[in-house]
């Protein structure tokens, strides 16, 4: 695509995503912005947080949050056409400078492009994070940030869904929202760092205003996060209606004398002269503010609009002129849409003229590629390729009333039931959770009864049918809403309703997942519509990890091989109208839609995927995990930390750093190179480093050291306990290990510029330090008494069920499933070796840990770095007198930089497990054995057993402390 003065912003998008890329990986970012967001973007992105997560911000958010970051805070652009002037001075002879020019592109303005159901909402969160807390923890304000948004929606859905987000969710039947349901309650191990998350969670749930509590009425603490949508501007612009010569016009006349008329059709009820002035007021105050940050949901409905040939603004973006107007810089803009274009022309000749702010752009062609939304299939049936001449368009009477559903419509509409019930059945049979959903959407209110009353013909009872009323600007009011949630409420949790028919109220907002039909009976050909209503079903259904497999294969049909999948999991089928052809035909050329004949393979809609549950017998080939669990109330204030265990800093003599850091004259700031906690900033000047200082950087330390237990305290599966730790003592361990143990010689940080060695900016002490101390606690951790012990078990069997891939499993005798699965990349190993364990006489009982079933069968360890992870071993096998873990590894992977670490981590679990009395551990000998496909092949061809494997393949402490391979 040719750039020019209509795409040049998509131009833009790109060559600033590479910039910032670049920035990223060198690491070059991280250095030019505040220490406040240096710990936010490590804690959000750097793989030593994220492998520790199981859900984290996938590409498109993340390049989203970098870019907008980049601008604001590296480049400090002050308006959008200083982007182009220092990312793409090259296309400033295509931009529209006209455009550039307005007043409202005078200012920071960010629209950000993310395909529908990419999840721009924890984009959203994550910026006013970024923004808040750089706002409250910078030393001088910088006009950059602030504590004041205002997030603005297009309508009542959405609204409702920012409420969900920031104020929680409702249940059923229930007025109240309970605020431990909001996004950063819920999503808390991804967007917010530890300790900063009491001051996040007290921030939202005291500056919070709705648009029924009042903006600028509502008492709020230090700042504000205000929720409305685009009816707070409705009306607040007064507009000047005077003759051609400056003389009132009559209208204007009888304004003045009769400012006030009867009648609800005038809008002059009490309610909402009341909410007229409300809103006067609320523009004020927000206008009177020093600074904001606005957020526009569904940005593409603030567009100007062309009346008589003239270009005017709408309601929407004359507030925000307004709001802006004597802020400069101090005011800035995020706006949100899957479509932020206008069109022009219309017909074949229509064009996409995209808005000049985008900074990024995650279509919906890669989100499909990255498996982060659905994949569209068009249900091109024969029957519907061989009667192109039937009419698509309801029936209408004589007075252009509808009185019936045309031949067209109901051929569609049964397409889209066929497939709907074909699902149901297939889907269900794999897991009873997956309630497919079918949207129908209406040319008009008036067609909706003929599609309800064709679905009662059909077959369906009513309360498998839900209508959503709305006018044919696709609005409904407040109230009219409140019952329509009820009908809509946790719609994917439940089998009823099961077609949901709409004319254009659910066009933006409805997040619900378990749409896979659409059936569009609405012919408009604006794209921007086409495109919303796919967008209706993009949301992912199948998310767990047991369908990655099966949803990579199938993609790689659709998208690379352009033929049918193998299964319609994650599948979004589309059932044509012909008024769609030329959209249709941009979505195959784009690769972005395959065509569906119906056939999928013998598995049908969910392909080869199983069901496996325990076998009758399964009692006797159990197992019983044991933890061991400490008291929740206990705490390590009584167990001290022996300094001479503390390893001393050998990188260097200390004589050496003394020459190379603790010199005068310079600004050194010292960061912690996992977590880039900055430690001070500090010039050499008289007497700067003082006690206060060295406190404030030991209180740091012990911040970064604790945050790492912390995060894996807050793992759900199992009830591991909080790492209480008495602040006073551990500091004074850590004082003394500095001064009399770090460099094997006595060190006074305040003896001349020596401070400066702990503050350097690399970090290399101030790095070893704080792994010496996460060891030392990590191993107190571990080496409680197991008299005093808690220990909890949990049966396999507690799962009793697992899903698999029936080409890639076998089945089995010895084990509580009747059948095992095993990976289908590279699963050729595993494979063999079940089939070894399931014949080979020794064994009684084994299993193949599934991670993410078994997620209680854990093992934490300490990484390399220092950070806590978390382990699960490949196999359980148990013998008449052993119970083995055995971590089947491929020769490639052997000597991975964490594999020693998860040795030794679980040989010291065994340890601790065979201290416990018989009857807790199942009356055996507990062992960790890592087996290599080298050593497996080789003793079980030469006629081996697994405790002959086992034997050769046991992990001791001192081979894995040590070096086991050489």
């Amino acid at each position: 695509m040719a750039t020019n003065g209509m795409n040049a912003s998509l131009e833009l998008a790109k060559r600033l995503s590479e910039t910032v890329n670049a920035a990223w990986e060198s690491g070059e970012l991280l250095e030019q912005v505040t220490p406040t967001t240096q710990e936010l973007l490590k804690f959000w992105f750097s793989e030593e947080y994220c492998s520790l997560r199981n859900r984290n911000f996938h590409i498109g958010q993340r390049q989203a949050i970098l870019n907008v970051i980049y601008l604001h805070e590296v480049m400090g652009v002050k308006n959008v056409m200083e982007y182009y002037e220092q990312l793409t001075p090259d296309l400033m002879p295509v931009v529209e400078l006209a455009t550039l020019g307005q007043k409202k592109y005078q200012m920071p303005k960010y629209a950000v492009k993310m395909a529908t159901g990419t999840g721009k909402t924890w984009v959203m969160h994550a910026l006013l994070l970024w923004q808040m807390l750089n706002a409250r923890h910078e030393d001088v304000k910088s006009g950059r940030f602030t504590k004041n948004f205002l997030i603005v929606a297009p309508g009542l859905i959405v609204y409702d869904r920012l409420l969900d987000a920031f104020c929680g969710r409702m249940q059923r039947d229930k007025e109240e929202r309970d605020i431990e349901t909001n996004d950063f309650y819920l999503n808390q191990e991804v967007f917010i760092p530890v300790h900063y998350r009491q001051e996040v969670f007290s921030f939202i749930q005291n500056n919070v205003v709705t648009k029924d509590e009042g903006i600028g009425r509502k008492t709020t603490g230090d700042g504000l996060i205000a929720l409305t949508n685009w009816h707070l501007f409705e009306n607040q612009i007064e507009e000047e209606n005077t003759g051609e010569d400056g003389e009132l016009t009559p209208s204007e006349i009888i304004d003045k004398l009769l400012p006030i008329r009867p009648g609800k059709a005038a809008g002059n009820d009490l309610g909402m002269l009341d909410r007229r002035y409300l809103r006067g007021s609320e523009l004020e105050y927000l206008a009177s503010l020093e600074d904001i940050m606005v957020i526009n949901d569904e940005a593409h409905h603030i567009h100007e609009l062309k009346r008589n040939g003239e270009i005017e603004e709408v309601e929407w973006q004359k507030g925000l002129n307004v709001i802006s107007e004597k802020k400069g810089e101090r005011f800035f803009q995020v706006d949100f849409s899957a479509t932020p274009y206008d069109q022009r022309g219309s017909g074949k000749k229509a064009q996409k003229c995209y808005f000049p702010h985008i900074v990024v752009d995650f279509d919906l062609a890669t989100a499909m590629r990255k498996g982060l939304v659905k994949t569209l299939l068009l249900d091109r049936r024969q029957e519907l390729t061989e009667l192109k001449d039937l009419d698509y368009k309801a029936v209408r009477d004589e007075r252009n009333k509808v009185c019936d559903l045309s031949d067209g419509q109901r051929l569609m509409l049964r397409a889209g039931l066929a497939k709907l019930k074909r699902l149901e059945t297939e889907f269900t049979a794999v897991d009873e959770n997956k309630n497919p959903k079918m949207l129908v959407i209406c040319e008009d209110t008036s067609v909706a009864p003929f599609v309800n009353q064709l679905m009662l013909e059909d077959g369906l009872a009513q309360e498998d049918v839900v209508t959503i009323d709305s006018n044919a600007k696709g609005e409904v009011s407040e109230e009219e809403w409140k019952e329509t949630k009820k009908k809509l409420f946790d719609i994917d949790k439940y089998q009823k309703p099961k077609v949901i028919i709409s004319v254009l109220m659910l066009r933006e907002g409805f997040d619900v997942n378990n749409i896979c039909v659409i059936v569009p009976l609405r012919s408009s050909e604006a794209p921007i519509l086409l495109e919303q209503i796919i967008g209706r079903g993009l949301r992912l259904m199948w998310r767990e990890p047991d369908y990655q497999s099966i949803k990579e294969l199938d993609r790689k049909r659709v998208l690379q091989l352009h033929t049918h999948p193998t299964t319609y999991i994650d599948m979004l089928s589309i059932i044509e109208h012909p008024a769609f052809l030329q959209f249709y035909e941009e979505l195959f050329a784009e690769g972005l839609a395959a065509e569906d004949t119906g056939e999928t393979g013998a598995g049908g809609a969910t392909g080869d995927l199983i069901r496996v549950g325990l076998r009758e017998d399964y009692v006797q080939f159990d197992f019983d995990w044991p933890m061991i669990v400490r008291e929740a109330e206990e705490e390590l204030e009584d167990v001290d930390i022996d300094i001479n265990t503390l390893q001393p800093f050998t990188a260097f003599p200390l004589d050496k750093l003394r020459q190379f850091l603790a010199i005068e004259g310079e600004t050194f700031i010292s960061q912690e190179a996992l977590s880039k906690t900055q430690f001070g900033r500090y010039k050499v000047t008289a007497n700067l480093f003082t006690a206060t200082s060295y406190n404030e950087y030991l209180q740091k330390l012990l911040r970064t050291i604790t945050l790492r237990f912390d995060r894996i305290s807050s793992h759900k599966e199992m009830p591991v306990p909080n790492l209480q730790i008495n602040e006073a003592r551990m500091i004074a361990v850590v004082d003394m290990y500095i001064r009399t143990r770090l460099f094997g010689q006595p060190f006074n940080p305040f003896n001349g510029s020596d401070w400066k060695i702990l503050l350097s900016k690399d970090a290399i002490v101030t790095k070893h330090i704080i792994e010496e101390m996460a060891r030392a606690i990590f191993n107190i951790q571990n080496n409680i008494m197991t008299t005093d012990a808690q220990v909890v078990h949990t049966k396999f069997s507690s799962v009793a069920e697992i899903k698999m891939r029936e080409s890639f499993s076998l089945v089995v005798s010895k084990c509580i499933y009747e059948s095992l699965g095993y990976p289908t990349s590279r699963g050729g190993f595993e494979r063999a070796f079940i089939e070894f364990l399931d014949r080979d006489g020794e064994v009684e009982r084994f299993l193949k840990i599934n991670e993410s079933q078994h997620s209680f069968a854990v093992i934490y360890y300490m990484r390399k770095d220092g950070l806590m992870a978390t382990y699960h071993p490949d196999f359980i096998v148990g013998t008449k007198k052993k119970i083995y873990l055995i971590e089947t590894k491929g020769n490639d992977k052997l000597f991975d930089k964490n594999v020693r670490q998860k040795q030794t981590a679980a040989v010291e679990w065994a340890r601790k497990i065979n201290e416990l009395k018989p009857e807790e551990r199942m009356n055996c000998e507990w062992e960790y054995v890592l087996i290599s496909e080298d050593n497996f092949y080789g003793l079980s061809r030469n006629g081996a057993t697994i405790t002959d494997i086992c034997d050769r393949c046991k992990v001791s402490l001192s081979a894995a402390t040590g070096e086991l391979f050489m």
